[in-house]
Protein backbone atom coordinates (compact mmCIF):
# COMPACT_ATOMS: atom_id res chain seq x y z
CA UNK A 1 0.00 0.00 0.00
CA UNK A 2 1.61 3.63 -0.99
CA UNK A 3 1.11 6.00 1.75
CA UNK A 4 3.27 8.64 3.26
CA UNK A 5 3.03 9.41 7.33
CA UNK A 6 4.11 12.71 8.57
CA UNK A 7 4.91 13.12 12.04
CA UNK A 8 6.61 15.19 14.33
CA UNK A 9 4.79 19.06 14.40
CA UNK A 10 3.59 20.50 17.52
CA UNK A 11 3.14 23.93 18.86
CA UNK A 12 6.65 26.01 19.27
CA UNK A 13 7.10 29.63 20.30
CA UNK A 14 8.80 31.84 17.60
CA UNK A 15 12.49 30.84 17.43
CA UNK A 16 11.88 27.78 18.52
CA UNK A 17 12.96 24.32 16.49
CA UNK A 18 11.11 21.21 15.48
CA UNK A 19 11.89 18.19 13.67
CA UNK A 20 9.37 16.62 11.13
CA UNK A 21 9.49 12.93 9.58
CA UNK A 22 7.73 11.19 6.78
CA UNK A 23 8.03 7.54 6.21
CA UNK A 24 7.17 6.20 2.86
CA UNK A 25 6.31 3.02 1.99
CA UNK A 26 4.97 1.15 -1.28
CA UNK A 27 7.26 2.17 -3.42
CA UNK A 28 11.20 2.24 -4.09
CA UNK A 29 11.78 5.50 -2.21
CA UNK A 30 15.07 5.06 -3.28
CA UNK A 31 14.99 6.22 -7.30
CA UNK A 32 12.74 9.17 -6.36
CA UNK A 33 13.06 12.96 -5.33
CA UNK A 34 11.44 13.32 -2.39
CA UNK A 35 9.54 16.79 -1.75
CA UNK A 36 8.21 18.90 1.27
CA UNK A 37 5.74 21.10 1.19
CA UNK A 38 3.10 23.43 3.49
CA UNK A 39 -0.60 24.93 3.16
CA UNK A 40 -0.98 27.44 5.57
CA UNK A 41 -5.12 27.86 6.26
CA UNK A 42 -6.80 29.81 2.93
CA UNK A 43 -3.58 29.50 1.16
CA UNK A 44 -2.91 26.91 -1.94
CA UNK A 45 -0.19 24.01 -1.18
CA UNK A 46 3.55 25.35 -1.35
CA UNK A 47 6.68 23.49 -2.24
CA UNK A 48 8.64 23.71 0.78
CA UNK A 49 12.10 22.39 -0.06
CA UNK A 50 13.54 19.31 -2.27
CA UNK A 51 16.08 16.34 -1.93
CA UNK A 52 16.98 14.25 -4.72
CA UNK A 53 16.97 10.22 -4.68
CA UNK A 54 20.65 10.30 -3.72
CA UNK A 55 20.57 13.64 -1.07
CA UNK A 56 23.32 15.01 -3.58
CA UNK A 57 20.81 18.24 -5.01
CA UNK A 58 18.66 19.79 -2.48
CA UNK A 59 16.89 23.25 -3.16
CA UNK A 60 14.67 25.61 -0.83
CA UNK A 61 11.82 27.84 -0.96
CA UNK A 62 13.83 31.37 -0.33
CA UNK A 63 11.30 31.70 3.04
CA UNK A 64 13.05 28.91 4.54
CA UNK A 65 16.53 29.30 3.50
CA UNK A 66 18.98 28.88 6.18
CA UNK A 67 16.38 27.74 8.52
CA UNK A 68 15.18 24.62 7.37
CA UNK A 69 17.39 21.25 6.49
CA UNK A 70 15.82 18.39 4.21
CA UNK A 71 18.02 15.03 4.24
CA UNK A 72 16.56 11.48 3.98
CA UNK A 73 17.57 7.58 4.55
CA UNK A 74 16.84 5.34 1.83
CA UNK A 75 17.36 2.22 4.06
CA UNK A 76 14.68 3.53 6.42
CA UNK A 77 12.48 5.04 3.81
CA UNK A 78 12.17 8.37 5.23
CA UNK A 79 12.43 11.61 4.26
CA UNK A 80 13.19 14.37 7.34
CA UNK A 81 12.96 18.36 7.74
CA UNK A 82 14.91 20.15 10.94
CA UNK A 83 12.82 23.40 11.36
CA UNK A 84 15.24 25.87 12.94
CA UNK A 85 14.58 29.73 13.76
CA UNK A 86 10.68 29.14 13.35
CA UNK A 87 8.41 32.27 12.74
CA UNK A 88 4.62 32.65 12.93
CA UNK A 89 4.27 32.48 9.10
CA UNK A 90 6.16 28.82 9.53
CA UNK A 91 2.69 27.92 10.52
CA UNK A 92 1.04 25.24 8.22
CA UNK A 93 0.59 21.82 7.75
CA UNK A 94 3.39 20.18 6.28
CA UNK A 95 3.27 17.40 3.83
CA UNK A 96 5.46 15.19 2.13
CA UNK A 97 5.42 13.87 -1.62
CA UNK A 98 7.79 12.24 -4.24
CA UNK A 99 8.59 13.10 -7.58
CA UNK A 100 7.74 12.88 -10.26
CA UNK A 101 4.61 11.16 -10.29
CA UNK A 102 3.46 12.33 -7.05
CA UNK A 103 0.97 9.99 -5.26
CA UNK A 104 -2.04 10.69 -3.04
CA UNK A 105 -1.22 12.87 -0.07
CA UNK A 106 -0.69 11.37 3.75
CA UNK A 107 -2.99 13.48 6.19
CA UNK A 108 0.32 15.93 7.30
CA UNK A 109 1.76 16.92 10.69
CA UNK A 110 0.65 20.50 11.95
CA UNK A 111 3.08 22.92 12.79
CA UNK A 112 2.10 25.90 15.10
CA UNK A 113 4.40 29.18 15.55
CA UNK A 114 2.76 31.15 18.07
CA UNK A 115 3.87 32.98 21.78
Amino acid sequence: QVQFVESGGGLVQPGGSLSLSCAASGFTFSIYSMNWYRQAPGKERELVAVITNTGRSIYYADSVKGRFTISRDNVQNTVYLQLNSLKPEDTAVYYCNRQPSPLKWGQGTQVTVSS
